[in-house]
């Protein structure tokens, strides 16, 4: 407990780079009183809209809200949600001058219409196409300026077209050359494109399709499966997060699992924003995987435990590590 709360104390000031898809999250809140006259779908009288930063963007909130010093690389449109995302940015002190406008492609924006806390639907702008070369040579460029300052990398892909294969390579490469520590948090199947990352965040239904047929639902299934991953893509542990079973890390021949956290679930919206962000940070900070992976799945609990996209702060975290005395694997 001890060792773990000296960790949450080094978050300050480390310096952490994001690369991956900038979202902004919109969220209508309202009522339903009625059905439509119209066809069989309930009325949302709204009451309020709120929009916060997602994707990638929600990664380096997580890290900027437990003290780090965060650089951003991404792609906006050159529109008013474009310009939201770079206010929001700049307001929470997360330095922008790596998210490049682009007039090609919208901003990606989800909208959420939530009434009495529960999701009625949502509905999507984007451009998921691969960006074009002159982008990824800006970002490249953006990314060469501010690694050179960092202690990590964190890749963040929601299959929006940024996180390409050349990107991803030229990424982990760039990074690792220099020592640094790198974790991606993947989309699809193929984990190859973040081949010699230090770490790859799956959830399980990522985890299972991208080991395919080599996974069996036991035991020895899961640990035969990652350790195949592993070796193929050349990293040095995975962190498999698994909803309400907790996480799973696999780490060479070892294998730990840790038990989900959260005492009630409002919203999963970002969980796997905060778990990377965690367990990079608490890496950085001096921590093992291990003890990153335990610290990761209490701040998921706490984000969670929260309707719409959130973070946990490091007074949260404290507090959930006091309340967790005695109880942590």
């Amino acid at each position: 407990m001890d060792q773990l709360e000296s960790i949450v104390d080094r978050f300050e000031g480390r310096r952490l780079v994001v690369v991956g898809d900038v979202i902004l999250d919109r969220f209508i809140w309202g009522q339903v009183k009625r059905i439509s006259p119209e066809a069989p779908v309930p009325v949302v009288e709204v009451e309020r809209i709120s929009d916060h930063l997602g994707g990638a963007a929600n990664v380096a909130v997580n890290l900027r809200r437990l003290g780090a010093r965060v650089s951003l690389v991404g792609v906006v449109g050159s529109d008013l949600a474009g310009q939201q995302v770079v206010r929001k940015l700049n307001e929470v002190g997360i330095e922008a001058s790596g998210v490049v406008s682009d007039e090609t492609r919208p901003t990606t924006l989800k909208s959420r219409v939530v009434a009495q806390h529960q999701q009625v639907c949502r509905t999507d702008r984007e451009n998921r196409e691969p960006l074009n070369e002159d982008l990824v040579d800006r970002l490249l460029e953006s990314f060469a300026d501010s690694v050179k300052a960092a202690e990590g990398v964190i890749l963040s892909d929601y299959a929006k077209g940024v996180v390409g294969p050349e990107l991803a390579r030229k990424v982990v490469e760039g990074a690792r050359i220099s020592g640094k520590f790198v974790a991606a948090d993947p989309k699809g199947t193929d984990f190859l494109k973040y081949r010699k990352a230090t770490v790859i965040t799956p959830n399980q239904s990522e985890f299972e399709a991208a080991a395919g047929g080599e996974f069996r639902g036991d035991d020895s299934g899961w640990a035969v499966a990652a350790r195949s991953l592993i070796d193929r893509t050349a990293i040095e542990a995975l962190l498999v997060t698994r909803g309400e079973m907790g996480m799973s890390l696999y780490q060479g021949a070892e294998a730990h699992s840790i038990r989900a956290s959260a005492r009630e679930v409002f919203d999963v919206t970002g969980a796997g924003d905060t778990v990377i962000a965690v367990f990079s940070l608490c890496v950085v900070s001096g921590a093992s995987f291990h003890e990153a992976a335990v610290l990761a799945n209490l701040a998921a609990g706490i984000v969670v435990g929260k309707l719409g996209t959130a973070s946990a702060s490091t007074p949260e975290v404290q507090e959930a590590l006091a309340s967790a005395k005695g109880s942590l694997q």
